[in-house]
């Protein structure tokens, strides 16, 4: 377990950000069992005890709403092999609560947890080049298109049974980007 992952619990104006939880398992449920972008094809749940599972066996954080606690997405950062000042990252959040935000409130709050408290000097996601909210989200955090692999990776099938390879574009920000050195 990353030494930063259990500590983190930051807030925003409408937001808490803070590890996973068993509680939370019935909210990630509520999205995780109709994934719409291929990337998280692989993480479809369709029970609570699947949706526990997965709180055990991964490092993601809670996207909850400050007033209520409830879970409306999550987030991971992960530190490269290449080095423990760069960090990948990655979001879902539940369909109900997009377009009002919510996802760039949260990444705003856990970059600046990992370039001010981490250790970071390095953040880069990568995203399906057909996933425009994510991209999107991207520039409007500051983060630079960096370049696209094509045929990168498969998630899903064609309806032959053959992989169907995504596009794959990578986004990243330097630490003196974010902070405005």
């Amino acid at each position: 377990m990353h030494a930063f992952y259990e500590i983190m619990n930051t807030q925003t104006e409408r937001l808490i950000i803070r590890p996973l939880e068993k509680r939370d398992a019935s909210d990630i449920l509520e999205y995780y069992s109709h994934p719409r972008v291929n990337c998280f094809m692989s993480e479809r749940m369709t029970t609570v005890e699947e949706a526990e599972k997965f709180i055990d066996e991964n490092e993601h954080y809670a996207i909850c709403l400050k007033d209520s606690d409830f879970v409306i997405g999550d987030m991971f950062a992960g530190q490269d092999d290449e080095g423990e000042d760069t960090f990948c990252v990655g979001w879902q959040l539940n369909q109900s609560f997009e377009g009002k935000g919510y996802a760039r409130e949260a990444a705003t709050g856990l970059f600046n947890y990992l370039f001010q408290e981490a250790g970071a000097r390095r953040i880069y996601a990568y995203v399906e080049d057909d996933n425009l909210r994510s991209r999107k989200l991207c520039e409007r955090l500051g983060m630079r298109f960096e370049g696209c692999f094509k045929e990168f990776v498969s998630f899903v099938n064609n309806a032959d049974g053959s992989p169907k390879y995504e596009n794959t574009c990578v986004y990243a920000i330097l630490k003196k980007e974010w902070i405005k050195e």
